[in-house]
This record gives structure tokens, sequence and C-alpha cells, in this order.
């Protein structure tokens, strides 16, 4: 999903779709309802009923009536699911307060049932054992409150026409149709079959496999899909629409196309409008067909409805999208492998959905649009993470909760942060062609899952040999970002330098420990880039260049979320407060340091080994410094000198 927020859609609904109000005047039937009204008595007033972890939804069947100028709903849900549980003796289940069940036919048995607040309970004459399978049909109407995002469905005009959308991320599926809101418990299947006026269409997820007449001069849109999907990523959307559908060619289709079906409204010069930014779309099939894995859904189509939504939502092969920029559209498309196909197990792991999408968007503009794209994006997305000094892109447990639906989609921390990540973590790669190769077996092993956080990671570090515990505890679950400061030098060919990181929240996270590059500017005007690890908060390297350096850039690709501090280059030795003479060299036990103009300040004294390891670090503010190296290694080292941004760098040699 991504939001664009407008000062027209910034009054949202927050009525019992956010809060559970629970009427304890209801009388409960059976024991396990009884402990449940008890159990909510001592917890959260936002609760989901433990019975509906007692069963696993196999299919969907929805069957309704809708309305492109009112929310009414009115149909039937049909249910065919597993029981998980010991026995299922309640089949309980997820709807608005204030719409009504007329009735449950379970097995095919008829029950009433208990509606307590956004929940409903059918205790049933017969309990069904575990591993049984069961069918649950639900008849029921009402007109849910007309909302914006985080409302589950919308009714307004746009473009002179009536629209009316479902959005039920993250938890308003159950304000339209009764629903079982668990991330991990995706449905194999699912139909969706819209009955509506006869100058409507109503589109959905899957393909469209019929348009049947119905009484009243009504229309029936028959879709079918039969890919795993969750239920926040079933939906409709009707107006008065015409059909524009274009197709996408992805190289591991052969001969074969894709469809991209669209819905826009039948309004003068509405498809001119958009067309350009619909027939985009295929390239971008085709591209993230390449880069991730063949179009997730390609027994199917890919699509949009064209609705009033602020941003887009990117349900399953049918996008729910305000209009056709480059990229929205590339966000939500991106979402269809990032969100749709592999899903976040928990709200807490959106990261799964929304940074992969955004990181989708960049590298649509980079291979699309080229690198000035690419880096513009990429810079905004840097400025935004760093416009505040904390923030975690995880969501802690406690901070996911009905109301809360802005942190868990903040754009900070859940998209940009998010796609930061991904764009460092491509960066520690160092080999791009392993990089989406790890993509892609990633998205071929969770295909049609739910994964967190830890399952990408270790993914990752499967593939690239590369540990990642650091670098997720750091980015992931961690805050802020690295700010970097470089003094160096050079004695001839000998280049030396040595960087301080320091961090915005060093509260929770102290030290990023990563890879960075730094380029070095030749006075002749050519450059080379290096690239070391930071594995401390001040580390010192060496390295042997060819000719004389100018200056030094931090991170000049921009791979990192970081700001740079202080650059010092060096100076006349003889203007240096931590200039310093000493001897013998080569050296066999004692290393002598005299400072020439000791301003009696402290400073730092390492010894680093021509691998860049620091082997022995002193602090002192006297003016003449005995070293203890007789248990060093034969060979060469670099002694530096530091103080309040001053730095000197020499060689000396160890030997018997």
């Amino acid at each position: 999903m991504k939001k664009i927020l407008l000062l027209t859609i910034v009054s949202f609904f927050f009525g019992s779709g956010f809060a559970q109000e629970l009427n304890h005047s209801h009388e409960l039937s059976c024991s396990r309802a009884k402990y449940y009204q008890e159990y909510l008595k001592n917890t959260k007033d936002v609760v989901q009923t433990p019975y509906l972890f007692d069963y696993d939804v196999t299919f969907y069947f929805l069957d309704i009536e809708v309305d492109n100028s009112s929310t009414y709903v009115a149909g039937e849900v049909t249910y065919y699911a597993d029981v998980v549980a010991a026995e299922l003796d309640t089949f309980a289940f997820e709807l608005l307060d204030g719409m009504t069940v007329d009735e449950v036919i379970v097995n095919g048995t008829t029950y009433g049932a208990d509606h307590i607040g956004d929940e409903v309970f059918v205790y049933l004459d017969d309990p069904i054992a575990q591993g049984e399978s069961f069918t649950a049909k639900i008849s029921y109407y009402g007109t849910p409150p007309s909302g914006g995002f985080f409302s589950g469905i919308t009714t307004t005009v746009d473009w002179g026409k009536n629209v009316t959308w479902t959005l039920s991320e993250p938890f308003n599926a159950r304000d339209w149709w009764p629903v079982k809101q668990v991330l991990e418990d995706k449905a194999d299947s699912v139909w969706v079959f819209l009955t509506t006026d006869g100058n409507n269409m109503a589109g959905s997820q899957g393909n469209l496999t019929a348009i049947t007449p119905m009484p009243n001069n009504k229309l029936r849109y028959e879709w079918k899909s039969s890919y795993p999907i969750d239920y926040y990523l079933i939906s409709f959307a009707v107006s008065e629409y015409q059909e524009y559908n274009t197709y996408a060619h992805p190289d591991e289709m052969g001969e074969d196309s894709l469809l991209i079906q669209n819905f826009i409204y039948d309004s003068p010069g509405c498809l001119e409008t958009y067309q350009d930014g619909i027939d985009a779309t295929g390239e971008m099939i085709e591209l993230y067909s390449n880069l991730f894995s063949l179009y997730p859904f390609s027994n199917e189509k890919y699509g949009h409805c064209l609705t009033a939504l602020g941003g887009g939502m990117e349900h399953q092969t049918m996008t729910t999208i305000g209009g056709f920029s480059f990229g929205l559209v590339a966000h939500e498309l991106g979402h269809m492998w990032f969100g749709d196909n592999i899903t976040c197990a928990t709200w807490s792991d959106i990261w799964i959905n929304e940074g992969f999408a955004t990181y989708s968007e960049i590298l649509a503009r980079e291979f699309i649009e080229g690198q000035g794209s690419m880096q513009s994006r990429i810079n905004s997305i840097h400025n935004s993470v760093m416009s505040s000094p904390g923030g975690s892109t995880y969501i802690p447990e406690d901070e996911v909760y009905y109301g809360n639906e802005w942190r868990i989609f903040d754009g900070r921390l859940s998209y940009n942060k998010g796609a930061a990540i991904l764009h460092m973590l491509r960066f520690e790669f160092q080999d791009d062609d392993l990089f989406f190769d790890a993509l892609h077996q990633y998205t071929e092993q969770y295909a049609g899952s739910t994964v967190t956080g830890v399952d990408f990671r270790d993914k990752m570090a499967e593939v690239s040999g590369i540990d990642f515990t650091d670098f997720f505890d750091q980015w992931y679950y961690g805050q802020g970002y690295p700010t970097y400061s470089v003094v160096w030098s050079q004695n001839g060919n000998s280049f030396y330098f040595e960087t301080t990181q320091t961090t915005s929240y060093p509260s929770a996270t102290p030290l990023f420990k990563m890879l960075m590059a730094y380029k070095l500017n030749f006075t002749d005007g050519t450059d080379t880039t290096i690239y070391v690890h930071q594995t401390e908060n001040v580390n010192s390297y060496s390295v042997t260049v060819p000719k004389q350096v100018g200056s030094i850039v931090v991170d000049p690709d921009n791979w990192v979320v970081n700001h740079v501090g202080s650059i010092t280059t060096g100076v006349n030795e003889s203007e240096n407060p931590v200039s310093f003479t000493f001897g013998p060299n080569p050296v066999q036990d004692k290393l002598t340091l005299n400072f020439i103009n000791n301003d009696n300040s402290q400073k730092t004294i390492r010894i680093i080994d021509f691998k860049g390891s620091i082997v022995k670090t002193i602090e002192s503010a006297q003016t003449r410094v005995q070293l203890n190296v007789g248990n060093l290694e034969n060979g060469s080292y670099i002694i530096t000198a530091s103080s309040k941004g001053n730095f000197i760098t020499k060689k000396f040699v160890k030997a018997n």
C-alpha cells in the first residue's frame, strides 16, 4: 500500500472499526464462550478471540451485492476450512458491530449467532473433530460507515462517477465481510461474485470467468483466483467503468503474454489522462520478472481499478489505485511479489511488504528511467530517514493495535528506511548478480507463504555466505543512523586515514558495523574507490596509492544512510599539535615517541598492522611516550597519533 496524503483526505473514520466495544448484555450459551467473556475482562480493549485459531481456512466464496453509490453490502460468504484444535465447538469470525448476520449454516445445520462487539460466535450442536473439514455459509447485510484509509469500504464521486471500493488493510476487512483476520492463515483460493447495477462494472482478484445477467437489470461479475491469498487482499471496486487492456511479455512466459486488465472511469478524458501511466506497467512486469522471479500470478492477470483513493492498495492481481504516476504504479506492482505472493507473518514485520515495494520502485527507476532518477529517489529516501534521530523499521508488538495504523504504515520507517535497508544490503553483497539471485531464491522458496524479517535475513545469509546478524540488529531492529568523520594524511605512496563513527541514537544503536566506500580524488583529476569495514567507532586504515591524494569522499555512490561530519586533511607536520618523532626504526622491543608541539592534550596512539587491524592502543598526555612492541610479529606497521581532529601517521618496522 502506498499513501499519498492530501489535505482533502486527512479526515478518517475512527469508529467501531478501530476499537472493539464489548456488549456484555449478550447471554453466551456455551462454557467456552463464557470463559472467553471472562478472558476479555482481563485484557486490553482490543483482542481476537482464541476461537479464530481453532481452524484453518482453505477457501473463501463471497457472493454479494454491491453498489457504486453506497457502502451497502448483502449476500453470503462461505468458508471451507479444516479443524486444527482438538475439536471445534464454537465457530467464530469477525464482522463489524452494526452489520447483521441472518443465519449461519455449518455442515448443513442452521444456527443463530452471538454478535459481540466486532466478533461473531456460533455454538455448534455437534463439535467437529481435529483434522476434519467443514463448510460454513454466513448470510449477512448492512451499511458500513464510509471512510478512507483504514476504513474497510468507501464511497464517493470521482471524475463525475459514483465509485465504491474496499481497503481492508490492516484490520478492516471485517467492516464489509465476515472474515478471519489472521495473517498466517492464507486461504488456498478465493471466489468473489459481485452483483451490481447493469450500468456498472465490478473488479476483483483473479480471472473474470463470467458476467451473468441477474434479475432487476443487474449483472454478476464472477471472479475466481486459485492462488493463496491473505484476508486483507480480497477486494472489490465498482463504478461506471470502461475496460482498457494491455499485455506484458515476461521472458519466462515465452510466446505467452500476461493480461493487464484495467477498469477506468467511463468519463470523457479519463483514459487519455492515465493511458501513458497504465501503458508503462508492462515494462515494469517484465523487469521485475527478470530481477525477482516470474510474475507470481501468471496464470491469472494483473490490473488496476481506478478509484478516488489517495494512493494505491495492492489487492492481489488487481490494484486499487488513485492515479498512475510512475512511482505509484511501480510500488503497487512490486507488492505482487512482496506483500501478496509473500506476505508479512506479523504486522511488526510490515517491512516484508512495504520496504520491498518501495525498493521495487527504486529499481524501476534505476533500470527503466536511469541512474539520475534512481539517485534522486535515494536522496529523498535518505533525507526522510535522517529527518529524525530514532525509530525502528521493525515495529514492537506493543505498538501494533487498532487505532495505531499510522505507526505500522509509517512512511519514514516502514517504507523509506525499509527500502534503504535493502539498498544497503545490496551494497554489502558487492555482487548484483548474487543479490538478485538471492531475491529470486527467496521469492521461489516462500511463494504463497507468510514470512518474518528473520526468515529473509537467514535466506540472504544462506545465499551470500555473509552473517547479517549485526546488520539486522542495527538497521532493522535498531534505531538511528551513523555519521562518519575522517582524518587522513599521505606519506609518499602510503595513504593513512582514521574514521570515527557516531550514531544519532546511541542508547539503542551505538555502532553500525558495515561496509563503507571512500573515493580518493587524486590531484591529477583521476580517482579510485576503496572499500573497508567499520568494525569499531574508531577505525584506522592504511592503503598504498599511486598518486597524490587531493580529497576524500565518503560513500560516493550514496549506498548508505549516513551523515558526513568533518573531513580533516593532513597538515604541515611542524604545525600539527600531535606531530612526533620516534625511534628506533627498525625496532626490537621499545619504541619511543617524542611529541614536538605538545600542548598537554590527551592523545590516542594506535599501532596498526598492514591488514588494517589495531594491535595496540594507549591514551596519553605526556610529551614522551614509550611503547612496548616486543610481542609484535616481525613486519611493517603504522603508528598513528590523534587528538581533537588532528592526525599524524608514520610507518615503522618491527625486527629482531
